[in-house]
């Protein structure tokens, strides 16, 4: 049975626990949100010192963990094992260490609750131990976003804390931060901190709260761009370089690349009516506006051009060609480049 965090959260907050988790993948938040939910609900707080232990991976091997697991609980109905990084178990991913977790796998202790958290990989699915967590624990592998899921996330994020947010501020939130799932909770729990009762998160909110420059960050370059105020621009770029931790050439580089690529797909397509964008759009649908005026800015063979140098400025960030630029000198080469059309050469 395929399982969602959804689900597991569903079953641990109606108090049914399963005697063996491994959750596993790319995703950490997912993993973090139930071994959390699991060591601060599973038993009472007077259970805990007797009950329940925490345990990193890099310090254990698979027998260590399992003689955790076999001990009974004193004075309580479970203890609970909690292993951390359990991708870094000495001997997880040798044949003795998966061996000895099989056999466990199939006869654990009722009494124990054993939750192993495996980040930012997975087991080779056609291992036997692979097979045996899927067949005899609570198995969830998590997943990344694409980008075009982090809003959605946000929303209904903000949906379960009962909370509403302007499309432009969902989207800022989502660019700005990115697909880190983690950082996006932390980031948003901090926002809410400073909301009045019912108060709607604007994009006010969201530059006041999430670190944002009102006037030089990536959304004004964007606009700038889109606008060709060369002058604007280049003092954005220049506030970037005297905050450069703040400001990241490599996100700034991701960010105009999915702008323009969405503009390319936009100049192809057959039906540029407003409805027509808007579908291509989809929850981006409130800049339709944006992307029109772009349009007639910028024509096809120029967002292509564009799309190229947006390339060439990515592998210059990453130090694969480039030489010894700055980061701020590739994000304003770029920008030239974007702001003033190179002419083709005339025929001879």
């Amino acid at each position: 049975m395929a399982h969602t965090p959804e689900s597991i959260l569903e079953q641990l907050q109606k108090r049914n626990f399963a005697p063996v988790y491994f959750l596993q993948g790319e995703e950490p938040y997912y993993i973090d949100l139930i071994s959390d939910y699991i060591e601060q609900h599973a038993l009472q707080e007077h259970e805990k010192g007797f009950n329940q232990v925490v345990i990193y991976g890099k310090d254990v091997d698979v027998a260590t963990v399992l003689l955790q697991a076999k001990r009974f609980p004193m004075m309580a109905d479970r203890s609970v094992v909690i292993v951390k990084e359990a991708q870094s178990i000495q001997d997880i991913d040798k044949e003795e260490g998966a061996k000895q977790l099989e056999a466990y796998l199939q006869n654990p202790l009722p009494s124990t609750i054993l939750v192993l958290g495996y980040k930012h990989k997975t087991l080779d699915g056609r291992k036997s131990i692979s097979k045996a967590f899927a067949q005899h624990a609570v198995m969830l592998t998590t997943k990344k976003l694409y980008d075009n899921q982090v809003p959605a996330w946000v929303n209904s994020y903000l949906k379960s804390k009962n909370i509403k947010a302007t499309p432009q501020a969902v989207q800022q939130l989502s660019d700005f931060i990115g697909a880190d799932l983690s950082r996006l909770a932390n980031e948003i729990d901090k926002l809410l901190l400073n909301l009045k009762p019912g108060q709607t998160i604007d994009e006010r909110v969201v530059q006041e709260n999430v670190g944002i420059s009102k006037e030089y960050n990536i959304f004004e370059l964007q606009a700038a761009i889109i606008a060709q105020d060369a002058l604007k621009a280049n003092r954005i770029v220049n506030y970037f370089e005297a905050n450069p931790k703040n400001n990241p050439v490599i996100p700034n580089i991701g960010m105009l690349f999915s702008f323009f690529t969405k503009l390319l797909s936009l100049q192809a397509a057959t039906d540029k009516s407003e409805a027509g964008i808007k579908k291509l759009l989809g929850q981006q649908a409130w800049k339709v506006k944006e992307y029109q005026y772009a349009m007639r800015i910028y024509p096809i063979n120029r967002v292509a051009d564009i799309i190229h140098f947006i390339r060439v400025a990515d592998l210059q960030s990453k130090g694969i060609t480039g030489g010894d630029m700055s980061e701020a000198d590739i994000l304003r080469e770029l920008v030239f480049k974007i702001l003033h059309p190179v002419p083709k050469a005339l025929p001879v």
